[in-house]
């Protein structure tokens, strides 16, 4: 996992950097709020570690930012860390998006839990945005074989996406994994092997079976 931390405070920056790259984690530094939004704008988290009280932007207004970034971004699992622990302190800081929060002076086998707890959540949720991503991929694909497609009268090639004619068994196979066998119907028996056919139908009448196709309307 990518973890960023982000605390004013060199020392206890370093403090978490050896604790948390010592758990087997790739670590992003930040020295407070803005140098945090700036570096997660490329090099995106998957969880944040925050102090709650930095200068010009406190962990609270960072942990706003993040979820205001909106549907379709990977989740980031926010825990902050904070000297406050009445309830109203508490209810702000998760109303503001955090997930967890951890208070100072914090035990370091705690937090590494509170992580692994993050870590749970940020790969179900990567399963889930698969899942989802999957399933819109069918959708697509379900919309495309219900519209019309462009069917040559004489061949019956289709022609797919890329402008490309191809055999309709081929289209479809690309298109949901349908795999095709092929027998003759009675019809073209009749017309292509009518010895066969009349053999066969003689065979079902004398096992008092319908004919071939199905009794005649």
């Amino acid at each position: 996992m990518k973890v960023m931390i982000v605390d004013d405070d060199p020392t206890t920056r370093q403090f978490l950097q050896t604790l948390v790259s010592r758990a087997g984690h790739e670590v992003l530094l930040a020295s407070d709020g803005v140098e945090a939004i700036e570096l997660a704008a490329h090099d995106r988290p998957d969880i944040v570690l925050a102090d709650w009280m930095m200068p010009r932007v406190t962990g609270v207004e960072l942990c706003a930012h993040f979820r205001s970034a909106g549907p379709g971004q990977p989740y980031i699992f926010i825990i902050l860390l904070t000297a406050r622990d009445n309830a109203e302190d508490i209810v702000e800081g998760l109303d503001a998006g955090a997930d967890d929060y951890i208070v100072k002076p914090f035990n370091a086998a705690e937090l590494l839990a509170r992580i692994r707890t993050g870590e749970r959540i940020i790969r179900l949720e990567t399963v889930l945005r698969s899942r989802n991503e999957e399933l819109e991929q069918s959708l697509q694909t379900i919309r495309r074989l219900k519209g019309l497609l462009p069917l040559c009268m004489f061949c019956k090639r289709v022609r797919n996406d890329h402008d490309y004619w191809q055999q309709l068994e081929t289209y479809i196979h690309e298109q949901t994994g349908t795999d095709f066998s092929h027998g003759v119907c009675p019809e073209c028996m009749k017309k292509h092997y009518p010895d066969s056919y009349r053999a066969l139908q003689e065979e079902r009448q004398k096992k008092r079976e319908p004919p071939l196709g199905g009794p005649k309307k």
